[in-house]
């Protein structure tokens, strides 16, 4: 993947810790190891962890040249809930309901320590929209904010992921974008959800301000 920041590989064969509350299908496979990518901004590791293709609705998904970043947090304050975790529920298959795979899919998580990519970013998610241009035409980034986690360290992290990804996908700053952005319209039955309060922990009173501001700066900043 030309362009990506330098990948650190990670056996996960051995860990069988879920987290709580997901319900995992029978698609879960062994985490396999992929090729690093080319060097890019040094001072950003990832840990790949493909969802492996024909698997957890991945056949479903498709191709895609990125013109978003969409920027999310998971909501989900388990001690557990990291990075890891969350590509590890991805592989076993994170069940999603009313949308065209069945599956919920993003292509970066972000933690304090750590960043996980489980899908190409070349390729469709299940995670902004149902099947509006969220969906359609960005990359989805999760933020984790389970309890020890530090979230200032945290969204640093995701500013630098959004810089890099922005340089290397020629992604201008005012399509880097909340996942409230996006207007969701359920699949299957058109319902209109609205706008989702998300990232919750980049809002102020549920709404754009100050927060999601300085979050911006940090990545106009990285991307110089």
């Amino acid at each position: 993947m030309p362009g990506m920041v330098t990948v650190k590989r990670r056996t996960l064969g051995f860990l069988a810790v879920v987290l709580v509350g997901l319900l995992f299908s029978s698609c879960a496979v062994a985490p396999r190891r992929v090729s690093p990518a080319a060097a890019g901004a040094a001072e950003l590791k990832i840990t790949q962890d493909i969802i492996p293709s024909g698997k957890c609705g991945r056949p479903l998904h498709q191709s895609m040249r990125p013109t978003f970043i969409t920027i999310h947090s998971t909501d989900n304050r388990s001690r557990s809930a990291d990075a890891l975790h969350h590509a590890l529920a991805m592989n076993k298959g994170l069940r999603g309901r009313h949308n065209r795979t069945g599956f919920l899919t993003w292509h970066f998580t972000v933690d304090d320590h750590s960043i996980y990519q489980t899908l190409p970013t070349n390729e469709t998610g299940e995670h902004a929209d149902y099947e509006g241009q969220g969906n359609r035409l960005s990359i989805g980034i999760e933020m984790c904010v389970n309890r020890g986690n530090d979230i200032g360290s945290t969204v640093d992290r995701t500013a630098q992921l959004t810089a890099t990804l922005m340089r290397q996908y020629d992604i201008p700053l005012n399509h880097v974008v909340p996942h409230m952005h996006w207007r969701m319209i359920r699949y299957g039955d058109g319902r209109d959800l609205g706008f989702k309060k998300c990232p919750r922990i980049l809002l102020d009173g549920g709404r754009l301000g100050p927060k999601w501001s300085a979050f911006m700066a940090k990545v106009s900043f990285y991307g110089r």
